[in-house]
């Protein structure tokens, strides 16, 4: 049976059928250390004990009703408070638009900009930008990275790129590496994106940035997170942004998110929203509206949560540092931000049971079967399938339970040849 061109030529997430995978194992008895997706584990961090009630009052207050297809104002009043308060961005309701978590808003991004052949830049790894270059028909310009560089992009790599390009996209911090893109770096990019517009022609279409900040609240130690607008106010022209509660108040399930960007179009991708009907649902966006003014709650949640997530971040890069030290072919970039951290598992071509591991996906399942470990290799992100990195998200992640993970790690370590 044959199916239109985008059906057919559409691959699923590789992340979800790792998941699939290893929930059948946890069905029938196995004990996994799932660290696969990015997500948290409600029984170590349920949502906000305040959003929680005020999600129940809005249901029981019935609003069950259609949301206004861009939001509703309360929230959008709210979300250009929180960001100008907290992060200096000024955006007036006008240019914000409420979505059902982050992927509704970088569809619309990529179908109000994109036209089939445009030039489309982004960086491997990255999530999903691939996926959302297939369903424009854009052209792929994909930027490789480095582990020196913590896996961001470099300005003058992207650079041959630049002319004629329709779209950028950047996420800092960064979903698969947990990484951030430097000052100096985005400025760079900053300026070829302005010096592009400038020499483009009025009737020309435009280069403009996709800016994933989704995890901008969840940065550690010294890491300062910055965006285009704080770099050059220019920006505020040719950036658009992914952001919401997923993230910063594990929420990924109550699915609130929101973009900022030109009125102009803003406008746009509201159109294409109300006919994908992808709206957060009017109680949780209720709840949301009075849950962002409450700054009390929110620096009480910050201070433990963030505090949660640095723990477990840093225990496991301290796991794969001291099995690097003990001669094992392992290795952790330093934590910086987000939920993730990079761990390197070089060990294509050792064996075990005179079985040699020949591919990366060998070493993938050998670490899940011998030390029941399951994390995410970077080519589910775009990256060289023989790419010896991969991500782990610690939302999952019981503190209690990393001793037993990395004796069981090191003794599968310790049986290869």
């Amino acid at each position: 049976m044959k199916f239109s061109h985008l059906a057919e030529s559409m691959q699923g997430s590789e992340i979800v059928k790792l998941g699939n995978a290893i929930n059948v194992r946890k069905a029938q008895g196995e004990k996994i250390f799932n660290f696969t997706i990015g997500d948290f584990d409600p029984s170590i961090f349920p949502i906000p004990t305040e959003l929680e009630k005020l999600i129940l009052e809005k249901y029981q207050a019935h609003f069950t009703n259609y949301p206004p297809g861009d939001g509703v104002l309360e929230l959008r009043k709210s979300v250009s408070q929180f960001l100008a308060t907290r992060e200096g961005l000024d955006y007036n309701t006008n240019e914000i638009m409420i979505a059902s978590g982050g992927r509704p808003i970088i569809f619309t991004v990529f179908e109000s900009l994109v036209d089939k052949g445009d030039k489309v830049i982004y960086a491997a790894p990255s999530w999903n930008n691939n996926h959302y270059c297939n369903i424009t028909g854009a052209e792929h310009c994909l930027i490789e990275t480095f582990p020196e560089d913590d896996f961001m992009p470099k300005a003058e790599a992207i650079r041959p790129f630049i002319q004629e390009a329709r779209l950028i996209c950047l996420c800092t911090p960064q979903n698969p590496t947990g990484t951030t893109l430097p000052e100096s770096e985005l400025k760079a990019i900053c300026e070829m994106v302005l010096e592009e517009n400038a020499r483009r022609a009025e009737d020309e279409k435009k280069l403009f940035v996709l800016f994933d900040q989704m995890y901008w609240t969840l940065t550690f130690g010294k890491t300062k997170h910055l965006t285009p607008i704080h770099i050059d106010p220019k920006m505020k022209e040719y950036t658009v942004f992914v952001d919401g509660i997923s993230k910063s108040f594990a929420s990924t399930g109550v699915r609130v998110g929101w973009s900022c960007g030109p009125e102009v179009l803003i406008s746009k991708m509201k159109s294409l929203l109300t006919h994908i009907g992808a709206w957060a649902p009017m109680a949780e966006q209720q709840a949301v509206a009075e849950y962002l003014k409450n700054d009390s709650a929110i620096d009480t949640w910050f201070a433990s949560f963030k505090s949660a997530i640095e723990d477990r971040l840093n225990a496991l890069a301290k796991g794969f540092q001291d099995l690097k030290a003990k001669g094992y072919n392992v290795d952790a970039v330093d934590p910086q931000a987000a939920i993730y951290l990079t761990v390197k598992l070089d060990l294509v071509g050792k064996s075990f049971d005179g079985k040699i591991l020949a591919t990366q996906e060998d070493v993938t399942n050998y670490i899940l079967d011998q030390a029941k470990l399951a994390i995410v290799p970077f080519s589910a992100f775009g990256s060289d399938a023989n790419s010896p990195w991969y991500r782990i998200s610690v939302g999952t992640c019981k503190m209690d339970e990393l001793d037993t993970m990395f004796d069981l790690l090191e003794k599968a370590l310790s049986q290869l040849q």
